[in-house]
């Protein structure tokens, strides 16, 4: 029962680590990647569905990324789309694709960028919590019904936090070395 519960619980913690290493991957550093265009969706004959899945997006350069819709007259929903994305960016539509420039980074919009950073940082770790929580309490609940011992409880809690202590340092490994790549000029 604890060892099941051990690896859900690690299970769990792992899913919130990786689902900030996601939200940080969005946070654009200046540089041009496909990826800060995941997240994007288009109205497709009325059905939300993602950039990847109408248009081919590529890298032009290094601060430039291009979209080339599968269907020409898609062109202005796809650049409409990007637009209106919280991701700040002006594309420009050229015949059949259209480019996406990466404005440079000013030093207010690097101190805005790492808050948000911050804040996604702390939900991470809250999500962690909320797993350690969750475990406690199952935990307890075994004890009070008799499945587990006392010393196996104790035991299982002292791993819970060290888990929780290795992945929340996990994020704030990974928060240091994004707020590096952002303040970086």
């Amino acid at each position: 029962m604890i060892a099941d519960l051990k690896k859900n619980t690690e299970a769990k913690m792992r899913k919130s680590v990786d689902a900030f290493k996601t939200d940080l991957a969005k946070v654009r550093t200046g540089r041009a990647h496909t990826g800060l265009l995941d997240h994007v969706t288009i109205d497709y004959y009325g059905a939300q569905t993602p950039l990847q899945q109408v248009a081919k997006v590529t890298l032009i350069d290094a601060r430039t990324i291009g979209v080339a819709p599968f269907e020409k007259k898609m062109v202005p929903a796809v650049e409409k789309a990007i637009r209106d994305s919280d991701l700040g960016l002006n594309p420009v539509a050229g015949g059949e694709t259209i480019r996406v420039p990466m404005p440079p980074l000013t030093e207010e919009r690097r101190k805005e960028l790492t808050k948000v950073v911050h804040k996604e940082a702390e939900t991470a770790r809250v999500a962690v919590r909320n797993v350690r929580r969750d475990s406690i309490h199952a935990l307890k609940e075994a004890m009070k019904k008799g499945d587990i011992s006392e010393n196996d409880e104790r035991r299982a809690l002292d791993e819970m936090q060290k888990m929780t202590d290795r992945h929340v340092a996990e994020i704030d490994k990974l928060l240091a070395q994004k707020e590096s790549e952002l303040m970086a000029v």
